[in-house]
């Protein structure tokens, strides 16, 4: 009788936790992520220059920007001069005067754009307070950067360009050299647009700059300016969407062996996660267990 007792309720535990296995659909597990923001930048005016004072003794770095700016988010500036002290005799220098100086750039999820332009503009450097060392009728640079698309670049200087009071024409195959005796020597890159398969960036004019005015050493200016660059990254796009929840079937079946084999391939068509196999199994092992039991509980009783 104890031992009769004692088997019932495993038995009918053991069928039934079998069952309760199998029917339990598989776990699965789902993260969802923003898109990443795309990045963009522009600038007007950059300068990398060294001064050199008092037949270069002296040296003092003039490095300045103007409206300069960076996304996520919108981004615009607008002004329209940038003056250094202390370079030039303890004088201002006004390095660029403009009609026109815009800076822009935004981001988010699915785009990153820059914009750069510069109009009716005049570029100084300090040992020429008269003459410009640039001056530009219009120079534009503009980066977009799409989700999904491929990035595009351009850059353009359709105006008239003015170099140590000489007027050129820039080239699209090379630098342009300016010199002029007693003064110095400028070279004019038309920067070539740049892209890669997820970046873009544009530079309307680079200079190379090497002024020693009326060869007095005054003021030796050696150094880079460029001017309108406007630059992109593009957005990581929208996140692939979570997989979806697999239809499971109700599992119905008594404890035998032929329940089981069904059940299993019931599982196995839906594409349960990694662990199925072990839950299968198990399941397998409980259901044998159970179905012993049984047999050993009828026996008992027989005799």
């Amino acid at each position: 009788m104890n031992s009769n007792t004692f088997r019932m309720p495993v038995a009918a535990l053991l069928a039934t936790g079998a069952v309760a296995l199998l029917a339990a659909p598989p776990a699965f597990a789902t993260a969802q992520h923003g898109a990443g923001e795309g990045k963009a930048g522009a600038v007007v005016l950059r300068t990398t220059l060294d001064v050199g004072l008092l037949n270069k003794t002296v040296h003092v770095p003039l490095t300045a920007t103007l409206n300069e700016v960076s996304a996520p988010a919108d981004a615009t500036k607008t002004a329209l001069s940038v003056t250094l002290d202390g370079v030039e005799g303890g004088a201002p220098v006004s390095v660029l005067r403009a009609d026109v100086a815009t800076s822009m750039a935004t981001a988010d999820g699915h785009r990153a754009q820059a914009e750069a332009n510069l109009a009716k503009a005049r570029v100084h450097v300090p040992g020429l307070p008269a003459l410009a060392l640039i001056e530009v009728e219009k120079v534009t640079a503009k980066a977009v950067c799409e989700a999904g698309k491929k990035p595009v670049a351009s850059s353009a200087v359709p105006g008239a360009v003015t170099v140590l009071g000489k007027k050129v024409t820039v080239a699209a195959s090379g630098p342009t050299k300016v010199e002029v005796p007693k003064v110095g020597l400028v070279s004019l890159e038309l920067s070539a647009a740049e892209t890669t398969s997820s970046t873009a960036a544009a530079t309307a004019l680079r200079l190379k700059v090497s002024v020693n005015p009326l060869d007095l050493n005054v003021a030796q200016v050696e150094g880079e300016i460029v001017l309108a660059e406007a630059h992109c990254e593009s957005p990581a796009g929208p996140a692939p969407s979570p997989s979806q929840t697999p239809d499971i079937k109700p599992q119905t079946g008594t404890a035998g062996t032929s329940a089981g084999s069904g059940t299993a391939a019931d599982l196995a068509e839906t594409g349960g996660g990694s662990l199925t196999p072990y839950v299968t199994g198990g399941a397998l092992i409980l259901l044998g267990f159970g179905a012993a039991a049984l047999v050993a509980t009828r026996r008992g009783k027989a005799s």
